[in-house]
């Protein structure tokens, strides 16, 4: 998606894929667009090779990635829906997100305005473009949290549409806050002569509601607090955090409440112009693997291996119409269980929250969300943290020479993350928690003569 500015089996079997998708991209080009040593058309590329396909419809071209429906539990009601906000993203790079003041739907006061009676909440992007442009990344924040990343589709000559719809029960208490709060959507666009579409956008909640039950057994229903760990406005572009190299680090400063007895840190990421495509790299371009870590005061907490997205103009777009790529539409987020650390956040002291990335180029957008339940007494826990071990990443990378002018590199990589630890509650006794890593990886790269110059 166009910016501006596991286990080995899993690996082997996306590298077959991606094989085959640049097959099928290779026979529909002539072959000075067809060239393996990008994986990118650009989009007058892409308007070219339409200009020579029969006239499209009149109508626009509706795509969709394929979801799960979202249904209300038994017995729930609703929906109550509300338009968020709507806005026509034209030329957007490096300005402010688009912001709207958020309180709570008058049905939910209705309902009875606690977040636990909200059964589901469904956030609605619905989007249409027409003309020449560049697919784009786009983010949903409320309160500076996160709720949606995604990748729009990319647009042809006559138009396009697409909508998604996320499962955002987990943010009940944001929703139901009573606090006004601050929704932030951010679009980086670009309209000129050359690239004229215009992405035109409405947001739509819509909340389904239980009548009053039984709360949820302790730590296993939404978030009491989310406290966000990302830049705050105002700023320019969007409230992720920019990395462009192995040493850019996004930080903030958070203080835990004392009353914590479960805390889960979500982080949300994508990757663009260099790192786009950073499972093909090559040694010059630091290699095929990537880690994000998450650390606390220094000490790392977790690690995610990104699951390898197709934004809607990668490799080729033709590959995505009308059904885009997994995850295109709504990047996946990736949770994090820090209750084990808790013993050293209970303090009612700041902590650095430091997100990176290991190998990264040009460029990372990432941010998180810290999830934490607290006592109903609203009396403070005590914690302590019984284990703890963390080895430095374990990577190799073997080089091999195979004839004249091919060379094989194979990159290796294994890490093991384990913590355990309790906390004690004035309302639920003493909880147990643990939390374990085991990850490995290996990646096979094949350079030849022909497309070393790719890289």
């Amino acid at each position: 998606c166009m910016p501006l500015h596991s286990r080995s089996t899993m690996a082997e079997h996306f590298a077959q894929l991606l094989l085959l998708f640049l097959l099928l991209a290779i026979t529909s080009l002539p072959i000075s667009m067809a060239s393996l040593h990008k994986l990118r058309l650009s989009a007058s590329e892409v308007a070219a090779i339409e200009e020579r396909a029969p006239p499209p419809p009149d109508q626009p071209t509706t795509f969709f990635e394929v979801d799960r429906p979202h249904r209300p539990p038994p017995g729930s009601f609703g929906p109550c829906s509300t338009v968020l906000l709507s806005h026509s993203f034209a030329y957007t790079y490096t300005k402010p997100p688009v912001t709207a003041a958020y309180s709570p739907p008058p049905c939910l006061a209705a309902a009875g305005g606690h977040a636990s009676l909200i059964s589901l909440a469904v956030l609605e992007w619905r989007a249409a473009c027409r003309g020449v442009q560049y697919d784009r990344i786009f983010g949903v924040w409320l309160g500076g949290a996160e709720l949606l990343r995604g990748c729009t589709a990319e647009p042809r000559r006559n138009g396009i549409a697409w909508s998604v719809s996320k499962d955002v029960t987990k943010y009940a208490s944001l929703l139901a806050a009573r606090n006004p709060s601050t929704l932030a959507v951010y679009l980086g666009n670009v309209v000129d002569e050359q690239y004229t579409g215009v992405y035109h956008a409405n947001l739509t909640l819509h909340l389904y509601f239980r009548h009053p039950s039984q709360p949820p057994q302790p730590g296993l229903g939404p978030a009491d607090v989310i406290v966000p760990v990302s830049r705050s406005l105002p700023l320019n572009d969007g409230l992720w955090f920019q990395i462009q190299n192995d040493e850019d680090v996004g930080s903030a400063s958070l203080a835990v409440p004392t009353s914590a007895y479960r805390a889960v840190l979500e982080v949300y990421l994508s990757y663009h112009a260099h790192d786009e495509f950073w499972y093909t790299n090559t040694i010059g371009s630091n290699g095929p693997f990537r880690e994000v870590t998450v650390s606390i005061d220094g000490d790392l907490v977790g690690a995610v291996w990104p699951f390898p997205v197709i934004y809607t103009g990668g490799i080729n777009p033709l590959l995505w119409r009308p059904i885009t790529g997994i995850g295109s539409f709504n990047l996946p987020s990736y949770d994090i269980e820090i209750t084990p650390f808790l013993g050293k956040l209970l303090d009612g002291k700041a902590h650095e929250f430091d997100l990176s990335v290991t190998n990264a180029k040009d460029a990372w957008f990432i941010d998180a969300n810290l999830h934490l339940w607290l006592d109903p007494r609203g009396a403070p826990t005590t914690a302590s943290t019984t284990s703890y071990d963390a080895p430095p990443l374990d990577t190799t990378t073997a080089f091999r020479p195979d004839g004249p002018g091919t060379e094989f590199y194979y990159t290796t990589a294994f890490r093991r993350i384990s913590a355990t630890g309790w906390v004690q509650t004035p309302s639920y006794g003493k909880i147990t928690a643990a939390w374990t890593q085991r990850l490995s990886y290996d990646n096979t790269n094949e350079v030849s003569r022909a497309t070393a110059s790719r890289w």
